[in-house]
């Protein structure tokens, strides 16, 4: 054998090189199995479990919709008490959805508006029952002249 001849690994069954050359201390080499896999790419950025920017629930748009639209019907048109209730479960429910959707969810404002306007409307809507029942709004609309 030539001097030139790498040393032998732990575990190799070939002979250490004659001339009295010594291989490197322990630690140095891989282990028996060979080298170690190399130490790979960074992960991608992004991947692909990740969702895009936060999307707006459709339950706290519809209830802003049809709280807002409710009372506004409501004030023009006489109370649309049904409209009120819708807006205000369908809030209830899409705030409910976006808490638990960890951010991947909007729309809490949305949400928000519909039950405020529904409540608005439960309350005008109360006050108006009160004030025909108590008889101070009299609502014979006869006019005699």
């Amino acid at each position: 054998m030539s001097t030139n001849e790498p040393p032998a690994y732990p575990g190799d069954s070939t002979p250490p090189p004659v001339g009295g050359s010594q291989p490197p201390a322990s630690g140095s080499y891989p282990p028996a199995g060979g080298y170690p896999p190399p130490g790979g790419y960074p992960p991608a950025p992004g991947g692909y479990g990740q969702a895009g920017p936060p999307k707006t629930n459709q339950k706290a748009t519809a209830s802003m919709v049809v709280g807002i639209a409710s009372l506004v019907l409501g004030l023009f048109c006489g109370f649309l008490v049904i409209g009120s209730v819708v807006a205000i479960v369908l809030g209830f429910i899409a705030r409910g959805e976006i808490i638990r959707s960890n951010g991947t969810q909007k729309g809490m404002g949305q949400a928000l508006t519909g039950i405020i306007t529904g409540f608005v409307l439960v309350a005008l809507f109360l006050l108006a029952v009160v004030l025909l029942a108590t008889g101070v709004v009299d609502y014979d609309f006869n006019v005699e002249g």
